[in-house]
């Protein structure tokens, strides 16, 4: 009996990383048409009764402003670029001030929140955080920077049943995704701890107040060396 278990969680294994490596390699060069939080979200607005609204529009990497990629790492993850899929400062920080009972934005990288978005489920546990893991090092070895960057950009909720840079740029200023100014680009990334909540554009004095903060903070980036 002992036998059977432990080769039937042996062949679980092997299905489960060849899957997940397949997926990978699949999204390294396809893209991604849909995350299990459009999912979510669209199952949400039916079960309130709501209609189901996903605007999301899959635009390459040259056709996103160079603003907007140096917004999201100003305002997400400062050492996107140097790091290799975890900033462990920032986990340290965000570990210790949950143990003082402070809210922190967190310690999850772009790259870490792309695994999350692409592959798993919202929601906090041992085996998501694990899974979180396991994914992040496949797509900063498979993907690389560059691919990372794009895909956490065309699929990230930007907005209620706004997803990706070009639905966002559309919804939040009437333009292209390639057109966004310093501002503009400040303001979507402002509002990515809580899309739904906040505004990118009309925004509140908080936001506002981000947005200025993320525009000094993009003067440092430098050159976008993917």
């Amino acid at each position: 009996m002992f036998k059977k278990i432990k080769r039937f969680l042996f062949k679980t294994m092997l299905w489960f990383f060849g899957i997940s490596i397949f997926f990978v390699v699949l999204f390294k060069w396809v893209p991604v048409p849909m995350t299990p939080l459009m999912v979510i979200r669209m199952v949400e607005q039916k079960m309130d009764g709501k209609e189901m609204k996903c605007s999301h529009d899959w635009v390459p990497i040259e056709s996103i402003a160079v603003n907007l990629q140096k917004a999201v790492i100003a305002s997400e993850d400062g050492t996107f670029l140097t790091h290799y899929g975890f900033d462990f400062d920032a986990m340290q920080k965000a570990f210790k001030n949950n143990e003082k009972g402070k809210k922190l934005k967190g310690g999850s990288t772009i790259s870490q929140q792309t695994a999350k978005n692409i592959f798993l489920w919202q929601g906090r546990s041992y085996l998501r955080k694990g899974l979180e893991a396991y994914f992040t090092v496949l797509i900063e070895l498979i993907w690389g920077k560059e691919r990372i960057m794009e895909v956490y950009l065309n699929s990230i909720e930007m907005g209620d049943g706004v997803y990706g840079v070009q639905a966002a740029s559309e919804f939040w200023y009437k333009k292209s995704a390639d057109e966004l100014s310093k501002r503009e680009a400040a303001g979507i990334a402002a509002i990515l701890p809580n899309p739904r909540k906040f505004k990118a554009s009309n925004s509140s004095s908080y936001i506002e107040t981000r947005k200025g903060k993320i525009v000094k903070r993009m003067r440092y980036i430098g050159k976008l060396d993917y």
